[in-house]
C-alpha cells in the first residue's frame, strides 16, 4: 500500500515584527490585557499594507522554495498544489495558480482550500486521499495568509486586530512504499455551518448585496460589516469541546492512545485554548508546540509554521507520532495524525 510521507517543510514570516507595545499607540490597549487573553507577545505584518508584491501568494512561494530544498525536490517534481488561505491575492482567481506560476510548475492541478483556521487540515487531508489513490505522486501543500491588509486597527476592532498575524507554512507530501519509513495513519474533517456568523467576514459576500450598497451608499456600509467579527467567548467554548473530540477520534482510528503520542501541534488561535485542552488531555508541556507568542494567530498558515519550527528546533523526529488538530470558522474542525 502507497504511503503518504512528509519529504519536506518550511516557512517563512515577513520580517516586520509588530509587538503589543506597537498596537498600543493605534488603539487603547497594552501589553498586559493582550498576553493575558492571547498569550501572543509579537506577531509579523508586512511592512505595508498596500503592499502589491509580498502578498499571500507570495508568502506561500517562499515557504514553498524551503520545503522543495528540504524534499530535495523542484517545481518539475510537483504533481499538485493545494493551497489553504482565507486572504487570496484576488477574490478570484484563487493563490494556487499564482503559486503554480511563481515556482515554474508544469500546468498541474491547483486546488484552493477555504477552510479558514482547518484549511491546512483539510488540505493534507485531501493530499493524502490523493497519494494514497496512486493519483499523484508528489503534492505541494500550503497555508498562507496575509491578515494585516484587512483589519480594524481602531478601539472597535482591537478584540480581533491584536490576534492575527501574517506567513506561511508549505510541506511536501510524497508517496512512498511500505519499506519506508513514516506515513499518515488518519485523518478526520468536520463542519457545523449553523455558527457561521459567529466568527466571519461578511465582505465581499453575495449574501449582503455589496456591490449595490458600496456604490449607492457607502456611507451606511458599516465597519462590522467590513471587518472580521468574532464572538470570542462562544468560540472558545466550542473550541475546547471540539479540539479533544478530533484529537480522540483521530487516534482512536489508528488504534493509538495519547501516550503513543510524542508531539501535539494544535492551530495558534488562543494560548489559552492550547492549554485548555492541554490539561483536558493530560499531555506534559513537552509533548505540545505553541508558537502563538511569536506570530500571533495566522489561520490557515499556523501548524505548517508550527510544525516547521518544531521540526527545526529537533523536537520532532523521524518516526515520532505527530497529531495536527484544528478548529475554526465554519465552523470547521478535524485532524491528521502521522507517523514523521
Amino acid at each position: 500500500m502507497t504511503k503518504s510521507i512528509i519529504k519536506g517543510i518550511g516557512h517563512y514570516v515577513p520580517e516586520n515584527v509588530v509587538t503589543n507595545d506597537d498596537l498600543s499607540k493605534l488603539m487603547t490597549t497594552n501589553v498586559e490585557w493582550i498576553t493575558e487573553r492571547t498569550g501572543i507577545k509579537e506577531r509579523r505584518h508586512r511592512k505595508n499594507r498596500n503592499d502589491s508584491e509580498e502578498t499571500t501568494a507570495y508568502l506561500g512561494f517562499k515557504a514553498s522554495q524551503k520545503a522543495l530544498e528540504m524534499a530535495q525536490l523542484n517545481a518539475k517534481n510537483i504533481d499538485y498544489i493545494i493551497f489553504a488561505t482565507l486572504s487570496p491575492d484576488y477574490y478570484f482567481p484563487g493563490c494556487g495558480v499564482l503559486l503554480q506560476e511563481m515556482l515554474g510548475c508544469d500546468t498541474i492541478g491547483a486546488l484552493d482550500v477555504r477552510n479558514q483556521c482547518s484549511g491546512f487540515v483539510y488540505a493534507m487531508s485531501v493530499a493524502n486521499a490523493f497519494i494514497k489513490s496512486n493519483t499523484y505522486k508528489n503534492i505541494l501543500v500550503v497555508g498562507a495568509e496575509i491578515h494585516s491588509f484587512g483589519l480594524d486597527f481602531s478601539d472597535q476592532g482591537r478584540g480581533v486586530s491584536v490576534i492575527f498575524g501574517d506567513g506561511a507554512g508549505a510541506v511536501v507530501l510524497s508517496a512512498a512504499d511500505e519499506a519506508t519509513s513514516g506515513d499518515i495513519l488518519s485523518v478526520n474533517m468536520h463542519s457545523e455551518g449553523k455558527y457561521a456568523d459567529e466568527l466571519c467576514t461578511k465582505f465581499p459576500g453575495s449574501k449582503f448585496g455589496w456591490s449595490d450598497r458600496m456604490r449607492a451608499e457607502p456611507e451606511n456600509v458599516t465597519d462590522a460589516e467590513v471587518y472580521p467579527i468574532m464572538n470570542g467567548n462562544f468560540v472558545f467554548k466550542h473550541a475546547v469541546t471540539r479540539f479533544p473530540e478530533t484529537m480522540t477520534e483521530a487516534l482512536n482510528k489508528a488504534g493509538k492512545t495519547m501516550e503513543d503520542l510524542d508531539m501535539f501541534i494544535p492551530h495558534q488561535a488562543n494560548l489559552r485554548i492550547a492549554q485548555f485542552v492541554q490539561q483536558k488531555m493530560g499531555l506534559p508541556e513537552e509533548k505540545i508546540f505553541n508558537n502563538i507568542q511569536k506570530y500571533g494567530n495566522t489561520t490557515a498558515a499556523s501548524i505548517p509554521i508550527a510544525l516547521s519550527e518544531a521540526i527545526q528546533q529537533g523536537k520532532i523526529k523521524r518516526g515520532d507520532l505527530v497529531l495536527l488538530s484544528a478548529f475554526g470558522s465554519g465552523f470547521t474542525w478535524g485532524s491528521v495524525l502521522f507517523e514523521y
